[in-house]
């Protein structure tokens, strides 16, 4: 999902791990899918740099195959990657689907590996993946200059931000919220030491996540359990108070649904996080770029609600919420 973020114990007596740099490589794609498995096994134990030449993807022969992933398995990412999907193949492009990459570690690994081809991301979570010292801001034009630059240099292009943005948003289930009149993620410092906090596996090392709370609040929750980026598991968790606070997004229609409490984030720990795509240069064409854009132009915050809600309230298919919202704003 800002001055340098800094890592600091964020749970009573743990200290998390220090901030992921330049993420391993190691994803490989053009053998066989079941050498995939292997592969992404490989990934989740940690390859080293050394592995990643040898687990390219072999060129395509310029066949025209445009592979598109997402940065995070949820419903927003998906929907968008699919909308990326569709206008390719609308326009006469071969697409392969890797709507499974389970996070921003694994995705980004995929990516400079030449696995998958083009991804959306959010600005501010990317410019402090890449590098945990620079500076993040609200200020969406200066944060896609500095992570443009840091993209180029990984063989990568930043596209046009779409006007659509999802930061982080921590939650409260109503009872707890009630019960420490917490309104606020200022209102969490006093009381933190009594909750469990939920969310992303990496939310230790995130600077957005749990250390930028430390930092910038002072939050130190009692326990952490680790849980899923914004989906099923953190919404289930938070209503039957297996955790009291929650990392969701705050364009997830189910906050509302459920009656969570989302925390102001009164002193701006979140930053700009425009949905934006990135793809490697070598499959960008003036074409590409064209369609690309002209997806991010249409999506707003509201509208990525309202997609979202078809999928994880209504039950609606991904590829179907995508085709709608494509085919209404004639882009098929």
């Amino acid at each position: 999902m800002t001055a340098t973020r800094k890592i600091a114990p964020t749970i009573r007596g743990w200290v998390p791990a220090l901030p992921l740099g330049r993420p391993i490589r190691g994803f490989h794609r053009g053998l066989m899918y079941t050498a995939m498995v292997v592969v992404v096994s490989t990934i989740a134990a940690g390859c080293t740099d050394s592995d990643a030449g040898q687990m390219r993807r072999p060129s395509t022969g310029g066949d025209g195959v445009i592979v598109v992933g997402v940065s995070g398995a949820f419903a927003e990412n998906q929907i968008v990657a699919e909308m990326y999907a569709q206008v390719l193949e609308d326009a006469g492009y071969t697409v392969e689907r890797r709507l499974d990459l389970r996070s921003r570690e694994v995705s980004q690994n995929a990516l400079e590996a030449g696995a998958i081809d083009v991804k959306p991301e959010y600005l501010s979570s990317l410019l402090l993946f890449l590098d945990p010292n620079a500076e993040a801001s609200a200020d969406g034009a200066a944060v896609a200059r500095q992570t443009a630059q840091l993209l180029r240099s990984r063989g990568l292009t930043l596209l046009t931000p779409s006007p659509a943005e999802d930061t982080n948003q921590f939650v409260a289930n109503a009872e707890t919220a009630q019960r420490f009149d917490l309104t606020t993620v200022s209102s969490l410092a006093s009381v933190a030491d009594q909750l469990t906090f939920g969310g992303p596996p990496e939310c230790p090392q995130r600077p957005l996540c749990l250390p930028g709370l430390h930092e910038v609040y002072g939050v130190i929750f009692d326990d952490f359990t680790p849980l899923d980026a914004g989906g099923p598991l953190t919404v289930d968790a938070l209503r039957s108070d297996a955790v009291q606070i929650g990392l969701l997004f705050s364009t997830d229609p189910s906050i509302e649904q459920n009656g969570f409490v989302p925390l102001a984030d009164d002193k701006r720990l979140q930053d700009a996080e425009n949905i934006t795509p990135v793809i490697r240069s070598e499959m960008l064409n003036g074409e590409v770029r064209r369609l690309l854009d002209l997806v991010s132009a249409r999506l707003s915050s509201e509208t990525m609600t309202e997609l979202v809600g078809r999928v994880v309230i209504d039950g609606q298919d991904v590829a179907t919420v995508a085709t709608g919202f494509l085919t209404s704003n004639n882009l098929l």
